[in-house]
Parts: structure tokens; C-alpha cells; sequence
């Protein structure tokens, strides 16, 4: 080539480990294009004859003359009977990002200049400058809504999962329906029936990959960009992101001990007709919703022709006593889209969640699904609905409902024995992790960052709220560590706080 520079940077290419397993005609075709599109051979610039090229890299002119012939096809070369062959010069230095130079003179690869900042949508924008939801992917203390998975019975799963293989054989290679496979709607229905004291038919659930899923179409489908959602404050963050990407409008209503305060509901002004609640463990203060709040909740739905979003997210685990019947069962105007998951109750790798609709959504929010993703794997779609019928599933949840049942007395007592003078916990009724208010005078931020010195994740409270609250204070998960875990980590952090 014209230089040896060139020459050897072309050789360093063509013996590239990841080129390895390719043709070496096509090894010599990409090594080419590479130094074209970094800018080594400039628009214009005459290559070698075929003959010269392949005498100087030492292989058949067939060879060389095949990549050239591709590299013309590709529109990187052009090549002139009786001139040769020229780098094309419709890839010039603003297409490829390059200083311009004067042909036939090539130059070693650029420092690579600062990239521009990206051209987003106003939507786009938002979602960098307010970040993503980040969810835990290795147990750790404390992180919130992990269950406990190394007991998962991974045995029964599998044996059902070649069940479900064998039955079903290559239809469900195939895809599958956008509403869910009914085997599992079936499935679901009947157990929300009996355990949540729902009225729910097969044909209203719509099976999801997860709750946040569900969040994003509800606000897709539900209200216009720009329009108001009422929320409860505090509140659960994947939800708020759901709706800010959706570019809407969320307007907080305050929650105390009996849950969302249904009088500034009433009162509320915004226009908003529709509400996101999680009435069974009140995200993240762990308040269930009295039975009063739940008939005004529905009252107001049907008042305002809106609709109600309960997230049941962990319902299955209530320690004191029997958990309210959910919302949507109470529901005699049929305004409430009931979701749920098994994030929490299986493990949050099976990626599955669903929602519960009213008859005259399940068409516009299963197009909406069939946009998005299009359907749910089917093999385990089939495996988690024999895992349910054949009652696997009610047993699990029983054996969990006693193992976090005392894994939350652990951390209560650990917490007292250990931090009683830096938080105070409060007891929830139900769900997997639990609230505690720092001591007055002590910072939230300062306690996270003296925590992640020695490895403990404390999620903090402020952020749940819409405005900081006067005390700050940590969101405790309990359910993925076993007491003597709960027991060692809080020691931990009680030295680390001091």
C-alpha cells in the first residue's frame, strides 16, 4: 500500500482474534472497511492493483480481488477500468466523522473527538435526567421486595416445565396469545377468586411480564400526555417513573394509618380521574386501607367515570390476622384495574405479572400488550399454571407466609437491640420489608453513605415522597435473609452508624 504504516495496520486487522472464523476473503473485506470507516484510507484514496495487495500480504490475487468486489457491492470502493481502484468519496470526513485530507495521502487512526451530546425526544430527556428503576440482582441487605429464592422448590418446577414441553411439544415454539395462555388466566382467576375475594373471570386477565409493565399501559391507555393521575404520597417509585415517562401529570394524596385519605380525594381538583393505590400494604408505610376508604374509593371511581389501579404486589403475605378482601371485589361499578405479580410470591427472574380488567379494557389494553411485547413465553406461562392447579403454589406461599413471618419478627427485635437509639421501626401488618423513622437530628443521606462503607444497602424513604418528609428514614427488606443474616447485618450497620 502507500505506506507501510497502512500496510501493517491492515495486517494487524486481517489477523484480528475476531475475525478468526471467517473466510480469510472476508477476513481481508472487513479489514479493508474497518480502516475506510476509521478514516486510515480517505474518500478518494487509490488501493494497490489486486496483484500488488495480495503480493504484500502474501495471499492469492482471488482472495484480494473477492474482497474488493464485495467492498464495491457495498459501496465502499469504486473501481475504474483503467485507473483503478479509489476509496469512494461519497463517505467523506462529515459522514464518518473524520478530518478532511487530500486523497491518496492517509493518515494514522484520529484520537477519537468528545461526542456530541445525544438528540433525544423532550420525552427522552426526561427519562436521562431522571434515571431508570434499578432492581436488586444479588441478595443483600437490605434491599426491598427480594423474597427468599434458595428454597424455591426448583425441582417440582423443572419437572413440571418438561411436562409442559412434552404435552404442548412445538406449539409452543410458536407465538402465543397477547391476553395470556388461558390454562393460566384459568389459574389465576380461580385462585384471586378464593384467596382475594375477587369476581374475576378468565377472560378478564391479561397476563403481563411485570406490574411496571402494567403501570405503563395503564398510563398509555388511560390519560393523555399532560394529563393529571392521582397518586399516594408517599408512594412506590417504579409506579411515579411509569407515569412521568407517560408524561403525565401525578398529583400526590397524602396517606395516614387507614391508607389513602379519601377526603382530599374528594376534595381534589386537579380533573384527574384516575388513581394508583396499593390498598393491602400501602406502599411503603405498610398501612392497610380500611374497609370505609375502600367503598369511598370505589364511590368516587364510579362518580368520576374513572378508574382505580390497585396494586395487590404482595398481598399473599399478611402475618396479623386475614387480609382484606381487595378492592376490585368490592367493586360493584367495575372502575378498578387489579394488578398483580409473582415477582414476590415465586422469584423476580420469572418475570410474570398480570391484570385483573374491567370487560371494556381487556381489547384496548391486550393491543396495547400486543404493541409492546407481544406475549409472554409460553413454556412457563404453561409451567406456572400446572404449578398452580396442581397446588404447589398455595403451598409455597404458606411455607413463605411462616418463614418471612419470622424473619420480620427478627428484624424488629434486631433493630431494638441494636439502633434504638437511631431508628425507630414500625411493625407492618404484612408484606416484605419494613418502615423506620430515624431519631430526630439524624441525617437519611449521611446514614446510606455510612452504610455502603461496609456493604449494607439502605433504601431510604424521602425519595417515596412527593415532598421530603420533616424525618427522613430507611425501607428495611427482610424477606431474602434469614434471621441470623437480619441478626449479623444490623450489627454491622449499629457499628458502622456510631
Amino acid at each position: 500500500m502507500a505506506s507501510n504504516l497502512a500496510l501493517d495496520t491492515l495486517k494487524i486487522h486481517i489477523a484480528a482474534p475476531k475475525l478468526a472464523s471467517l473466510e480469510l476473503r472476508v477476513r481481508v473485506q472487513r479489514a479493508l472497511r474497518q480502516l475506510i470507516l476509521d478514516g486510515v484510507l480517505a474518500p478518494g484514496y487509490r488501493l494497490p492493483a489486486t496483484r500488488t495487495l495480495s503480493q504484500s500480504l502474501g495471499l492469492s490475487r482471488d482472495t484480494v480481488e473477492t474482497a474488493y468486489a464485495q467492498l464495491q457491492l457495498d459501496g465502499y470502493i469504486q473501481r475504474r477500468k483503467g485507473s483503478g481502484s479509489f476509496v469512494s468519496d461519497k463517505i467523506g470526513p462529515s459522514l464518518l466523522g473524520t478530518r478532511g485530507r487530500k486523497s491518496n495521502q492517509p493518515a494514522a487512526p484520529l484520537r477519537p473527538r468528545a461526542r456530541a451530546p445525544a438528540a433525544l425526544s423532550s420525552r427522552g430527556a426526561d427519562l436521562l435526567a431522571g434515571g431508570g428503576v434499578c432492581d436488586q440482582q444479588v441478595v443483600k441487605a437490605f434491599a426491598t421486595g427480594l423474597p427468599e429464592t434458595r428454597t424455591f422448590p426448583m425441582a417440582v418446577w423443572e419437572r413440571l416445565q418438561r411436562q409442559a414441553s412434552k404435552d404442548h411439544r412445538a406449539s409452543v415454539l410458536l407465538h402465543g396469545d397477547p391476553q395470556g395462555a388461558e390454562p393460566l388466566r384459568q389459574a389465576i382467576a380461580d385462585y384471586l377468586n378464593l384467596e382475594r375475594g375477587a369476581k374475576v373471570t378468565a377472560d378478564q386477565v391479561l397476563v403481563l411480564t411485570s406490574t411496571r409493565q402494567a403501570l405503563f399501559m395503564c398510563a398509555q391507555v388511560l390519560v393523555d400526555a399532560g394529563q393529571p393521575i392521582l397518586m399516594e404520597d408517599p408512594g412506590y417509585f417504579g409506579a411515579r417513573k411509569a407515569f412521568e415517562m407517560a408524561q403525565l401529570q401525578i398529583v400526590p394524596v397524602p396517606v395516614d394509618e387507614k391508607g389513602v385519605r379519601t377526603d382530599r380525594l374528594r376534595a381534589d381538583k386537579s380533573g384527574a380521574n384516575t388513581i394508583y393505590v396499593t390498598p393491602s400494604h400501602q406502599y411503603p408505610t405498610g398501612a392497610t386501607m380500611a374497609l370505609e376508604r375502600r367503598l369511598e374509593l370505589t364511590a368516587w371511581a364510579a362518580q368520576r367515570q374513572g378508574w382505580i389501579i390497585e396494586d395487590d404486589y404482595d398481598s399473599q403475605f399478611h402475618y396479623e390476622g386475614l387480609p382484606t378482601a381487595c378492592v376490585q371485589g368490592l367493586d360493584t361499578f367495575q372502575r378498578t384495574i387489579y394488578l398483580g405479580t409473582f415477582s414476590k410470591s415465586l422469584y423476580p427472574g420469572l418475570r410474570m405479572g398480570y391484570m385483573v380488567l374491567p370487560h371494556e379494557l381487556v381489547k384496548p389494553m391486550s393491543h396495547a400488550r400486543s404493541i409492546l411485547d407481544g406475549h409472554t413465553p409460553q413454556i412457563a406461562q404453561l409451567t406456572l399454571a400446572r404449578f398452580m392447579d396442581s397446588g404447589h403454589f398455595g403451598a409455597h406461599i404458606r411455607s413463605m407466609r411462616k418463614i418471612y413471618a419470622a424473619r420480620r419478627e427478627a428484624m424488629a427485635h434486631a433493630v431494638q437491640r441494636h439502633l434504638s437509639g437511631t431508628v425507630t421501626a414500625h411493625l407492618p401488618p404484612g408484606g416484605l420489608q419494613m418502615p423506620c423513622l430515624l431519631a430526630e437530628g439524624r441525617s437519611e443521606l449521611d446514614t446510606i453513605r455510612q452504610a455502603a462503607r461496609v456493604g449494607i444497602e439502605l433504601p431510604g424513604l424521602s425519595c417515596l415522597y412527593a415532598r421530603p418528609p420533616s424525618r427522613g428514614g430507611w425501607l428495611l427488606g427482610f424477606a431474602a435473609l434469614t434471621p441470623h443474616e437480619i441478626e449479623t447485618a444490623i450489627q454491622r450497620l449499629a457499628k458502622a452508624l456510631a
